[in-house]
């Protein structure tokens, strides 16, 4: 029974070509049925038609009507299969020497994007034809990225492949717990630190690290927590004496060693384990930006444990 309901699908999925497979595509990158028609050079009528067809074909619907449009969850293996037949054509089309550019989609999480990953990013300057699309999310939500079909590969902490992907460890990024002297000596209470009330700095919502050492010290946020949402920016304010925060050590390092910053008094550093997630396909392009962010780990973040 159920080889047969497989069959199915696979013989319905064959009925999408691929051009309405890129015209969902379009119609995801671009947020509405008008802007994808433009990309395309055909009407909006002729998306319309080719949205349809595909719903026809897959049983199920593809796109919600909104504004912007949106791709449903039905539409994910098609997004996939969509964005690896770009790839791999374009791939292809460079070998053979025309002019084709490779749109590389990879995920990162933004303290990764402003320490280790830079010197990938340098390799990557040297690629001929080569578009890198960097998607900046949080380690804990860029594997859903790929299971959206939306990047084909992605820094991440989950370890378990997604479907269609392999994964390697790269190693742990360690952050450590730290302040200007001045703020550490504002919020003392004799020997140790006063967890409860000391203003935090925190990236977003979604940023969680420094509720892990909060927890470790019996607290929970503070009344004043500061919320700065770009890496750089962030370190800087902690530097200006904002707050107190996990800083990456690569960063602490720096301003650690000019005396900037200090480790808060018995709080110990925390480390977050990332992993690299990528599409099983045979692509030149992808395998060595795979080998540049292997390099770019291996100086930087500590090594992985072995099973």
């Amino acid at each position: 029974m159920f080889l047969q309901v497989l069959k199915s699908c696979f013989t319905d999925l064959m009925q999408i070509d691929p051009i309405q497979l890129e015209t969902l595509l379009a119609i995801a990158e671009e947020g509405s049925f008008d802007a994808a028609a433009r990309r395309l050079h055909v009407t909006p009528s002729a998306i319309s038609q080719r949205v349809r067809a595909a719903e026809r074909a897959a049983g199920q619907v593809l796109v919600r009507r909104t504004s912007p449009a949106e791709l449903t969850d039905a539409a994910a293996p098609l997004m996939r299969l969509g964005r690896q037949l770009r790839h791999l054509t374009a791939e292809a089309a460079s070998v053979m020497g025309n002019e084709a550019v490779v749109d590389l989609a990879v995920a990162v999480n933004a303290d990764s994007l402003a320490t280790w990953f830079r010197p990938v990013l340098a390799t990557l300057a040297e690629a001929p034809a080569t578009a890198v699309r960097l998607f900046v999310e949080d380690e804990s939500l860029s594997h859903d990225l790929l299971r959206r079909g939306e990047v084909l590969a992605a820094v991440t902490g989950e370890p378990r492949p997604v479907q269609g992907c392999s994964v390697e460890p790269l190693g742990t990024m360690r952050y450590v717990p730290a302040a200007t002297p001045a703020f550490v000596e504002r919020h003392r209470r004799g020997r140790g630190f006063d967890w409860s009330a000391a203003p935090v700095v925190v990236f977003n919502e979604k940023d969680r690290l420094q509720d892990g050492v909060l927890a470790a010290h019996g607290a929970t946020r503070p009344a004043v927590v500061h919320r700065v949402p770009s890496s750089a920016d962030f370190h800087e304010a902690v530097r200006c004496g904002l707050g107190w925060a996990t800083i990456p050590e690569p960063q602490f390092d720096q301003t650690g060693a000019a005396g900037d910053l200090v480790r808060l008094p018995g709080a110990k550093p925390i480390g977050v384990a990332l992993h690299w997630q990528r599409w099983r396909l045979e692509s030149p392009a992808l395998d060595a930006l795979t080998e540049a962010v292997r390099r770019a780990a291996a100086d930087v973040l500590r090594r992985p444990r072995r099973a």
